[in-house]
């Protein structure tokens, strides 16, 4: 599977914003740097068909473990984080309840990737 920002367009910043970091950078032209990802909140009838388990967030629990668990690849832990609304995982309270898209694809597709 490849990584949220496979097929992302690919910029070169030239922006007077960034002359800063160019010149740390041993006076570089421009800075190659992905476009920015649309994520989508998926609605209703999304979230009614995404086969999901409901899991109980413990103290010590970390986004990138449950996704190690559900989808055998750490790094896809911000999936289960956006489809949840938690920024971080310091935004989720002990006890909460949270769903976790079981299947990844299908998860990508309703936050359409």
């Amino acid at each position: 599977m490849a990584s949220r920002y496979s097929g992302e367009e690919i910029l070169d910043n030239d922006s007077e914003f960034y002359s800063f970091l160019r010149k740390m950078r041993q006076n570089q032209k421009n800075i190659r740097q992905y476009g920015t990802q649309i994520l989508h909140n998926p609605n209703t009838v999304q979230r009614m068909v995404l086969s999901k388990d409901s899991y109980i967030w413990s103290v010590g629990d970390h986004f990138y473990n449950l996704a190690a668990k559900y989808y055998g690849d750490p790094t896809y832990w911000w999936v289960i984080a956006w489809y949840n609304g938690y920024p971080t995982e310091a935004d989720i309270s002990p006890g909460a309840i949270i769903d976790v898209p079981i299947n990844l694809e299908e998860a990508l597709k309703a936050l359409g990737l």
